[in-house]
């Protein structure tokens, strides 16, 4: 079991909760805003990293939860590149995604994960850091 299992359960919980409250009474945005702080209170503690997707649907002046046509305006905007903007109505925060079908976040690309190291390799790098 992994050891940060409760803070992950109590993340996800959280921000399922506040987007609950705004789909059930939109105007309860001060309930929503207070899990979503909560939620990361709760990552920083644990020292996790809160994955891109759910970071994207927050704003990060206000910290609400950002749904369209609730809490955000979304809008294509771009001659060459195209953009999505995505705009906070509580607060004016704006936040702009690059809308390329080929681009990839860090987390997905392969060489963000590391490669394990074997015994053997570890072993030889350690004796060669030792010779003088």
């Amino acid at each position: 079991m992994n050891p940060n299992q409760d803070a992950l359960q109590r993340i996800n919980f959280l921000y399922q909760a506040a987007h609950c409250m705004l789909l059930q009474n939109p105007e309860n945005t001060k309930l929503a805003r207070f899990y979503i702080t909560t939620m990361k209170n709760v990552a920083k503690k644990a020292v996790l990293r809160i994955h891109p997707n759910i970071k994207r649907t927050v704003c990060k002046r206000c910290d609400l939860l950002l749904v369209p046509g609730l809490t955000s305006k979304v809008r294509v905007k771009g001659k060459r590149q195209k953009h999505v903007v995505v705009t906070c109505l509580e607060c004016g925060g704006v936040k702009r995604f690059l809308s390329n079908n080929d681009y990839k976040l860090w987390v997905e690309r392969p060489e963000c994960t590391q490669n394990p190291i074997t015994a053997g390799t570890q072993e030889s790098s350690v004796k060669g850091c030792n010779k003088r």
